[in-house]
């Protein structure tokens, strides 16, 4: 194998191969085991000789990116979703990893962090560390507090304070991982009306564009703080003048053009810090890159 970890334990030897199977062999106890998962050298953008690194740590494991939010990132590996152009993207390069909430604001986002993104897997080694993840968070924190969707409300200060700790307990396990904010999107208040989620008897909208824009402002300002990127979505999408119908769907949520907008932000972000395909390499051989008179010698590298 590419790489493989000896370990004998309580109960028998194991060759440990990482995220994949255990082998047991002989018992005796001792640990051969050295930390690798801390890959990339003090970095802010991502160069050839870290992605080498990292496959090499992590042997036939592709690198991941994570998509964490609200039903706008849940829904987005429908079709034409930006979730699922980001994938088909990086095909045979990365996993991206949808971890889309409906309904979440960031306060029940930060009570659910570990869950979300626990720290060991399902073998009982160390997470692997993604190379991003997207933090989409901010619709429902901007629901107003005396409207029908009060319950999802978050005080703006609040809001700041939430991303700015998902994001420093995101740094402190990762330390070398991209993190990217998104703001929330502009808001179709006379959308909303016609696409309430319950009975709205005060015919009000729960969400106006006024509370969304203050809460994509925080955003700005949170990234900058953190010193991460952002994609600005609130201001982008209200540079078209149709904005309202060519990108909302119900006044909140996105249509395909809305996700082709939202895909087109995040790729010009991750390409900014060299996530590329140029510094990705494909998983196993390509096709065109087989011998037709000795397919197997592919295989054999």
């Amino acid at each position: 194998f590419p790489l493989s970890l000896s370990c004998n334990c309580v109960g028998g030897e194991y060759l440990i191969i990482p995220k994949l199977f255990v082998t047991k062999i002989q018992r005796q106890f001792s640990v051969v085991v050295k930390s690798f998962w801390y890959f990339f050298s003090d970095l802010t953008v991502f160069s050839e000789e870290d992605f080498d690194h990292f496959s090499f740590c992590y042997s036939n494991m592709r690198p991941t990116i994570y998509l964490f939010g609200d039903s706008i990132t849940e829904a987005s590996f429908a079709d034409g979703g930006w979730g699922a152009a980001l994938a088909n993207h990086f095909c045979r390069t990365l996993d991206v990893v949808l971890r889309g909430y409906s309904g979440y604001n960031t306060r029940w986002a930060l009570k659910v962090l570990d869950r979300v993104f626990p720290t060991v897997g399902h073998d009982g080694a160390a997470a692997a560390p993604p190379v991003a993840v997207t933090l989409f968070f901010g619709a429902n924190d901007a629901c107003l507090p005396d409207r029908y969707a009060a319950f999802q409300h978050v005080p703006l200060d609040e809001y700041k304070q939430n991303l700015h700790s998902i994001v420093s307990s995101l740094k402190k396990r990762w330390p070398k991982t991209l993190i990217l904010l998104i703001t929330p999107p502009p808001i179709d208040e006379d959308g909303r009306l016609r696409h309430p989620y319950v009975e709205n008897p005060s015919g009000l909208p729960e969400r106006t564009n006024e509370a969304a824009g203050s809460f994509a402002k925080a955003c700005v300002e949170t990234a900058e703080e953190c010193g991460i990127p952002v994609v600005d979505l609130w201001t982008r999408m209200q540079q078209y003048t149709d904005w309202r119908k060519a990108y909302l769907s119900d006044g909140l949520h996105l249509t395909k053009e809305g996700n082709k907008v939202v895909f087109e932000e995040v790729m010009k972000k991750l390409e900014e810090r060299g996530l590329s395909l140029e510094k990705l390499k494909a998983d196993l051989p390509l096709f065109a890159d087989i011998d037709h008179d000795d397919p197997l010698k592919a295989f054999q590298q």
